[in-house]
């Protein structure tokens, strides 16, 4: 079975926004580039996946130049799909299961920005297509949501997507499965 990476909205749309500064883990990119590494030299796939609102005037507006890769991010190479996607998930809005379908793709790796938002959402999604969904903890982020700590909305993202609709693994774990 053919394994596909998908990297959702580690983009700088997110770092543009004032609350960035309360982000769980603005070295995202770090863990990120390990699994692209990672992912590259398995031969798997890797998916680049861009939020975009396009004529809303703000951060995730293509007109307003911050709908792109954070500039630390290994950058995609030749062959490397970039989706550019309205909706939470990132598969209603684009080709993706098209082109993971046409890849032979059985299994996905999630990481990105918005543990619980659409990272979550692109695993539930991925699962109910059929995917094997490993949902990579360690190389996903998010802020603070009223009451709620990062920790807490992350904490909580794990607990119900594990052995539901996704593997939980760190960055760390797949490495050394691959190794």
């Amino acid at each position: 079975m053919r394994r596909a990476l998908i990297v959702i909205d580690v983009q700088e749309s997110f770092r543009a926004r004032p609350q960035w500064d309360r982000i769980a883990n603005p070295e995202i990119a770090e863990p990120v580039n390990r699994l692209v590494r990672l992912a590259r030299d398995s031969g798997d796939l890797v998916v680049w996946v861009l939020h975009t609102e396009p004529g809303s005037g703000d951060v995730f507006d293509p007109e307003k130049g911050h709908v792109r890769l954070l500039e630390e991010l290994e950058q995609p190479l030749p062959g490397e799909p970039v989706l550019h996607k309205t909706s939470h998930n990132a598969f209603t809005t684009t080709n993706l299961q098209q082109r993971l379908t046409g890849a032979g793709v059985g299994e996905l790796w999630v990481c990105g920005i918005r543990t619980e938002q659409c990272v979550e959402t692109t695993a539930r999604v991925g699962s109910d297509l059929g995917y094997e969904v490993v949902f990579v903890a360690d190389a996903t982020t998010t802020d603070p949501i009223g009451d709620l700590s990062a920790e807490a909305i992350t904490e909580r993202t794990l607990a119900v997507l594990r052995d539901r609709f996704a593997r939980i693994a760190t960055v760390d774990e797949l490495a050394a499965a691959h190794a």
